[in-house]
């Protein structure tokens, strides 16, 4: 997209939301969407301590597994809003409620088993019961009436999956899910689970989810580390993000007609991640094989601390760690998620739906 267009489009976003368009945001998910709520946890999953948040606007670390901004914050940058807070955090109280709240919970999955080994954190069934919660703590401030107006009308984001394959199926070999599944059942049993998660968020008042599928999952540094001979991403997990991904699409369009109403989004991840791994020069990245923060090869081995290799320039980088993406990258996903078509975005983009909204 040129940059006179993304100026555009931000610039009638912009208007839409200060024209009295303003709507809370709701998060639920996993490391690629926390914000912070594992700060509160006694748990491996954490992001705490530098160089995490070097270049965030505080420059010290805030929980993201990210250099600086993660999705959720580009998002509600983009939109003009407040970036929403952790749920756990102690700040989260007053109007601040009513910009939203941050669920997510790095190392979990759509399946309660997934992150076991973290120890503590907020498995999906915990978000959602915490969902529940927050409607009640805000219905003591404006009422019943105007909660269920302003979760109806909320904007979501939901990020799930990647987990269940990367700290469950494949965790170890011969893991006790693919002792249980083979890969195509698995996958099967995963989206019917899913299913179950996004039936209950609608009934818990969302009317407007963005759910993302997972990324190449063969291509993170962690994976070529222990699995590429070459550079080349591993086979195995790319097969698992090819068969999931479609399911997952297909899973929300029969939601969707289910409910007669377009309230899930499906985001193309898999696509938008595609799109610079395999030319990161024409994105401005040096590299998409080498995380800018880790050890070993391709610096993708065991976690990003004050003494892993750490890149000077993270724009430089499609991968910050050994699992997550830049900051950098996250905008350009940000972006697909916006203005992309339906080859990002089914069935329609971020920036269509605050149109169709702002008319109702």
């Amino acid at each position: 997209m040129a940059p006179f267009a993304c100026v555009i489009l931000s610039l009638a976003i912009g208007s839409m939301v200060s024209g009295g368009e303003a709507r809370a945001f709701f998060v639920f998910g996993d490391s690629l969407v926390d914000n912070g709520n594992n700060n509160y946890l006694i748990t491996s999953a954490r992001a705490d301590a530098p160089p995490y948040g070097i270049d965030y606007p505080t420059h010290r670390p805030t929980g993201r597994f990210s250099n600086g901004l993660n999705i959720p914050d580009i998002i509600s940058e983009q939109l003009g809003m407040e970036p929403t807070q952790p749920y756990l955090s102690p700040f989260l109280k007053g109007d601040k409620l009513l910009v939203g709240a941050n669920f997510a919970s790095a190392g979990v999955g759509i399946l309660n088993d997934t992150g076991i080994q973290f120890l503590n954190i907020i498995r999906i069934g915990k978000q959602l019961e915490y969902f529940q919660q927050y409607q009640t703590r805000v219905s003591s401030i404006i009422g019943p009436e105007q909660t269920t107006a302003l979760v109806n009308q909320a904007l979501v984001l939901i990020t799930l999956g990647g987990n269940d394959f990367v700290n469950n199926y494949y965790l170890v070999p011969f893991s006790a899910r693919s002792r249980q599944f083979s890969l195509p059942d698995y996958v099967t049993y995963l989206i019917s689970e899913y299913r179950k998660v996004l039936h209950k968020l609608f009934d818990l008042g969302a009317r407007r989810v963005l759910v993302t599928g997972t990324g190449p999952l063969g291509c993170v540094p962690a994976e070529l580390a222990q699995r590429s001979r070459a550079g080349e991403c591993s086979a195995e997990l790319m097969r698992a993000a090819a068969l999931f991904n479609p399911q997952l699409v297909q899973m929300l369009d029969n939601l969707n007609s289910e409910l007669g109403a377009s309230v899930f989004i499906a985001a193309n991840t898999q696509q938008m991640h595609t799109d610079f791994i395999s030319n990161p020069q024409a994105f401005g990245f040096v590299t998409s094989k080498i995380a800018c923060c880790g050890q070993g090869p391709y610096n993708g081995v065991g976690l990003c601390t004050a003494v892993s290799n750490l890149c000077p320039n993270r724009d430089l980088y499609a991968f910050w760690d050994p699992f997550h993406p830049s900051e950098k990258a996250n905008r350009i996903i940000v972006q697909q998620i916006l203005s992309g078509d339906t080859q990002y975005m089914k069935p329609m983009n971020l920036s269509t739906i605050l149109a169709l909204d702002s008319r109702t």
